[in-house]
């Protein structure tokens, strides 16, 4: 008879690793990370703390001058916000000024992305002569206060005879220093020189390596620079004030005339001010896409 051969030993899985076991334990991976009552507390009070001058802004807008001379002051919104948004359309001409803020706004953020992020892919992926040091030129304007440049510009604008015009406002803020600086540092890390040279091999040539791989990834960045550059522009007093008159206002030309007598009317301005902030929080919704959007595309890639 023939002996029957013994089955095969049963094989037995190698034990998982106890150090890949604790590393995976130690940096958190296949984790979801919660926060705990402390951080939501604190993040709560961050957005009270943040979110409080823009309620007390629409409370004053909405009250009389003597409610908000009281003691203490009314903390609820009041009847009175439509009348005082028509004391603001009587006394400036704001609707006019929310328009050529929007022009002088749009297009300084327009020109400011479009140019500094051309300038900041040329510093940071081209190879030229005197690199180096027209980088260093363009960061050592920053240290050059704005003040000192009025009166050359203001007699440069009234040689064009650019005066009470848009594009006297305009133009001096197309390209900035900070913006060129803060596209260059983005794309150094976010843009790979691999990627650029596979472009070249395939025949592209710089502009459409611009165009077609330059602008996509830098979005997020352009949204953040376009945000900032919106609200400085928007922002804006002191140049406006000087090159444009009372018949051709920004808004913050323009806020300065409300509330004029005897005493300020603190709740016109407040209603002016609240004008005036509504097109800023516009734009914020906007980009703040954007801005989130980049951020967690280049966590996940990450």
């Amino acid at each position: 008879m023939t002996a029957l051969a013994a089955p095969p030993p049963p094989v037995r899985e190698p034990a998982p690793d106890r150090t890949a076991r604790r590393g995976r334990r130690r940096s958190g991976a296949g984790r979801t990370l919660r926060g705990g009552k402390l951080a939501y507390t604190f993040l709560g009070l961050a957005v009270l703390v943040s979110a409080f001058p823009f309620y007390w802004t629409l409370v004053a807008a909405s009250r009389s001058n003597a409610d908000l001379a009281k003691v203490p002051p009314a903390l609820l919104p009041g009847p009175n916000l439509a009348r005082n948004i028509q004391a603001v359309t009587e006394e400036a001409d704001i609707g006019k000024a929310l328009l050529n803020s929007l022009i002088v706004s749009g297009s300084i953020t327009l020109g400011t992305v479009l140019c500094c992020t051309l300038a900041g892919f040329a510093f940071a992926k081209l190879r030229f002569r005197g690199r180096g040091a027209l980088l260093a030129v363009t960061v050592g304007t920053m240290m050059i206060p704005p003040q000192l440049g009025v009166i050359p510009l203001f007699m440069l604008i009234a040689k064009l005879q650019w005066v009470n015009q848009l594009q006297a406002v305009i133009l001096p803020g197309l390209v900035s220093a900070f913006g060129v600086f803060f596209m260059r540092q983005y794309l150094v890390q976010s843009l790979p020189d691999e990627l650029i040279e596979a472009a070249r091999v395939d025949g592209a040539s710089t502009g459409r390596i611009f165009w077609s791989i330059v602008i996509p990834i830098a979005r997020p960045g352009m949204a953040v620079l376009g945000l900032l550059t919106f609200m400085t522009a928007w922002n804006d007093f002191f140049w406006p004030v000087v090159a444009l008159s009372s018949s051709e206002p920004t808004v913050q030309v323009a806020l300065r005339q409300l509330g004029g007598g005897y005493v300020n009317d603190q709740s016109v301005i407040m209603a002016g001010t609240l004008l005036g902030t509504l097109p800023v929080l516009l734009v914020f919704g906007l980009l703040g896409r954007q801005i989130v959007g980049g951020i967690m595309q280049g966590a996940v890639k990450g």
